[in-house]
């Protein structure tokens, strides 16, 4: 199993309003070529009940709600090197990050920037925010409880709970 991994690129559509910031994809996600492609991640079913899709449907099907919905899809790293799935086994030196500042100087629509987990808000606040425009640099953040199978923490349900509160009102009429 290879150390070095590299994310995918971001699931966006033209005028996002919300960006949901991931840390690296896991093991399960990079094999299948899909962001939350590990079948216990809480990731996808909570969008289906937030976004009205079926929790059956196919990953084209589940990324087009998002962009409908207004929703980009990312991950803080562009690179790094980790053993295995976990945010715990990343390298720090190795970590390389995304251009937020060509993906907000495009997408000027965005005003949230939601982390799912801790991992992801502590990189982005460490490794990206400092070298962001003073513009960019005022796009409201909040950290979601992670939808990774490790952060056995918190119950699907409560997951589920904690999204809906904070996301539900920004994409209702987005979606229908």
């Amino acid at each position: 199993m290879s150390t070095h991994k590299i994310a995918f690129p971001p699931i966006v559509g033209d005028r996002p309003k919300t960006l949901i910031l991931g840390s690296m994809p896991g093991e399960a996600s990079l094999r299948r070529q899909q962001y939350y492609g590990h079948p216990s991640n809480a990731f996808w079913p909570i969008m289906a009940g937030l976004l009205g899709i079926a929790p059956n449907a196919d990953y084209a099907e589940r990324t087009a709600a998002l962009v409908a919905a207004g929703i980009a899809l990312w991950d803080v790293m562009a690179e790094c090197e980790r053993r295995g799935s976990l945010d715990t086994a990343i390298r720090p030196a190795s970590i390389r990050v995304n251009d937020f500042q060509a993906f907000f100087d495009t997408h000027t629509d965005i005003d949230l920037v939601a982390f799912n987990g801790g991992t992801a808000e502590r990189e982005y606040h460490r490794r990206v925010q400092p070298g962001l425009s003073p513009a960019a640099q005022t796009i409201a953040t909040c950290r979601l409880p992670s939808t990774s199978p490790a952060y056995a923490g918190m119950s699907l349900a409560d997951k589920a709970r904690a999204w809906h509160a904070i996301l539900a009102g920004r994409f209702a009429s987005s979606a229908s």
